[in-house]
């Protein structure tokens, strides 16, 4: 029984952390800590547990195993870190830290702690995207050529748990990034899930174009980005995340390969479509993705629980997800400087 304490009890940890804890048989929460405390004290009452007045509080509490942080981005490395250094395994949510430096610091904590340190990719988990690589992986379209892959939605002033343009998400001092670290991440992160290959270069335009903050000023974060990215087994693409998608959610991928096409979650009616060379079509129902107004189980919270009981490794490893930082990273340089970014110049910057 691992036994649990979450940092942060905004709208993350509310709707995915907390619940799909109180859900696993092999979990069980212990308590919880949040700046402004009357939430903590709304999940405490809830699903029971103690409020902490501190994180670190709740760190020295020798009765907690792991640890959920589910912070604003910039305080994902200290808190990640303080955690591990107090014996607890991390499941951090994304992105996985501000800088490079600190998404590499928490990982040598990690290690020289001897704790497992996850983060929360919960679109590796989706069922389409498992299906998808099985498919892949089987040969279906051939070999993957050139891609696009998109996430965007209304923003996240409409899911925050302060909704409106006062949102953490807006303030650069505490996102420090927007959509491209909101969503880009995720999709950045899926590509290498999917194509087992990792993003070597970057060509990356973000901008801000219409997101607002209570001022009317335009947001410090960016609000779009776009990114040509050139995978290591050669397949080349596009990668879009927008705050300004003013409809139904878009978290579409579509592969092009030798041998076909494949259509993932970009049908109303089917989460897979293959369209062979020869034109026939395969269906495939599954699951449909995840929305802000549509949560199911993440699969996440449970993977980081199974993971640590039985001492193997992870799909959520934060090794791997690393390599999804540094395309992310290597983006931010690319769209700073206007310019193609090789990933390994982002070492030593």
């Amino acid at each position: 029984m691992l036994k649990i304490g979450v940092v942060g009890c905004g709208k993350i940890a509310q709707v995915r952390h907390i619940p799909e804890y109180a859900a696993n048989q092999n979990a069980r929460l212990v308590g919880f800590f949040n700046p402004s405390t009357h939430r903590a004290e709304e999940m405490a009452a809830k699903y029971g547990g103690k409020v902490y007045a501190t994180a670190e509080e709740l760190f020295a509490d020798p009765e907690i195993d792991a640890v959920s942080v589910c912070a604003a981005n910039y305080a994902h490395a200290e808190l990640t870190i303080q955690a591990l250094r107090a014996g607890k395994h991390v499941l951090c949510e994304k992105p996985m830290a501000i800088t490079l430096e600190d998404c590499e610091h928490m990982l040598c904590e990690a290690e020289r702690a001897g704790k497992r340190l996850l983060i929360g990719q919960n679109q590796r988990f989706a069922k389409a995207h498992v299906k998808a690589k099985e498919l892949l992986r089987a040969g279906v379209i051939g070999k993957v050529v050139t891609f696009r892959t998109v996430f965007g939605h209304g923003g996240p002033e409409t899911w925050s748990v302060n909704p409106g343009k006062g949102t953490w998400f807006f303030d650069k001092t505490k996102a420090a990034m927007g959509a491209m670290a909101d969503l880009g991440i995720h999709k950045t992160d899926l590509l290498r899930f999917l194509l087992d290959q990792d993003v070597v270069r970057t060509t990356a335009r973000l901008a801000t174009l219409d997101k607002r903050g209570p001022d009317d000023e335009l947001i410090g974060v960016d609000d779009n980005a776009v990114c040509i990215y050139e995978m290591s087994g050669g397949a080349f693409g596009t990668m879009t995340a927008s705050w300004t998608y003013y409809g139904a959610e878009d978290n579409s991928t579509v592969l092009y390969g030798t041998k076909g096409i494949m259509r993932i979650y970009d049908d109303p009616d089917h989460s897979i479509v293959v369209i062979a060379s020869d034109g026939t079509k395969t269906c495939y129902d599954v699951e449909q993705i995840q929305t802000n107004d549509n949560q199911t189980a993440s699969g996440v919270i449970d993977e980081f629980v199974a993971a640590v009981e039985e001492g193997r490794p992870s799909i959520l490893d934060a090794k791997d997800i690393l390599k999804s930082m540094e395309a992310v990273f290597a983006s931010m340089l690319s769209a700073e400087q206007g310019r193609t970014v090789e990933v390994d110049e982002i070492f030593g910057q």
